[in-house]
């Protein structure tokens, strides 16, 4: 026997140890506890594994089987699948255009504001008074600002004209709907941002930055080498939550970009009527879609998990 072996089986018996003694060791209530935990995870795992199985099953088997059961060998196909990608990939690419700036900026712009209304001293009642103008933002509903919102961008016709550069190297003019979604999200976004970084801000130690002071620091580089560099864990919440927002938003998207038949169209609007038709509804397809369609968000999940966890339990 190798020390490999003697290693792993050393180890297996040790974990094997280990998990008996937590069990010997497991209260009525801990069991109780763990019995409720599995039930919530299946209550919440069972309409996406639903989802998952619908959309890698053919029109038959949908009917023929339960929407949570996994489809026979005759009933499995990804032919949605390829559907779906062929469908959204484009919109894909125009949602990218539009939720990654607004993203980015609506969280920088929310970090400077907090930090102005956290930091610097200045009168606490003025103060108080910008920072409840800036929260009330977040209590308008989308609903509530739709017609101000259309008559403000058709006002800005011009703005058509400004980007005529870009027009002229072949884009069609119809993307001007991704600016405007760009601005409106990052509008819409800075109050949010803005009260998340705050509450982060007044946890910071006073001491550091009063001493970044003293040495002489002004208040933009007490921001650019201090408080911006400890933001990490908070730009990764506001960043989740801002993409995750603006990515799934469809009631902006169809004010300003209108119809899924436009090349500026996001994935959200050529979702909502994908696998729609006078024959029907195919749900294989829809399901397919709507997994697709949320890779980007599981992806800056993934990719901004550790320092979310950490930005969350600051």
């Amino acid at each position: 026997m190798t020390d490999d072996t003697l290693r792993t089986d050393g180890g297996t018996a040790t974990f094997t140890a280990r998990l008996r003694r937590n069990v010997e060791q497991m209260t009525i209530e801990d069991a109780g506890l763990y019995v409720v935990l599995l039930l919530a995870a299946g209550f919440y795992l069972v309409p996406i594994e639903s989802g998952l199985v619908t959309s890698i099953k053919t029109g038959t088997a949908i009917v023929e089987t339960a929407p949570f059961a996994p489809p026979g060998p005759s009933g499995f196909t990804l032919e949605k699948w390829q559907a779906a990608v062929e469908a959204l990939l484009r919109g894909i690419g125009n949602s990218m255009l539009y939720a990654v700036p607004a993203t980015v900026i609506s969280a920088f712009v929310g970090s400077i504001t907090a930090y102005g209304l956290t930091i610097p001293d200045w009168k606490q009642s003025y103060k108080a008074l910008v920072l409840a103008l800036i929260i009330a933002g977040i209590f308008i509903p989308y609903q509530a600002v739709l017609v101000p919102l259309t008559q403000f961008w058709s006002q800005w016709a011009q703005l058509t004209d400004l980007l005529s550069f870009v027009w002229a190297l072949g884009v069609p003019n119809d993307y001007v709907g991704i600016v405007e979604l760009v601005v409106t999200h990052v509008a819409y976004g800075i109050p949010i941002c803005t009260l998340l970084f705050r509450t982060y801000y007044k946890t910071m130690s006073e001491e550091m930055i009063e001493s970044a002071r003293l040495d002489g620091a002004t208040l933009r580089r007490v921001y650019r080498r201090i408080v911006f560099p400890l933001s990490g864990p908070m730009f990764a919440v506001v960043l989740i939550y801002q993409f995750t927002q603006i990515w799934n938003d469809l009631l902006f998207t169809l004010v300003l970009v209108s119809t899924e038949s436009s090349p500026a169209a996001p994935v959200v609007l050529i979702l909502a009527g994908l696998g729609t038709s006078l024959e029907g509804q195919d749900f294989a397809l829809r399901m397919a879609g709507a997994f697709f369609a949320a890779l980007p968000t599981l992806a800056v999940y993934i990719f901004f998990g550790d320092e979310f966890a950490e930005g969350v339990a600051a």
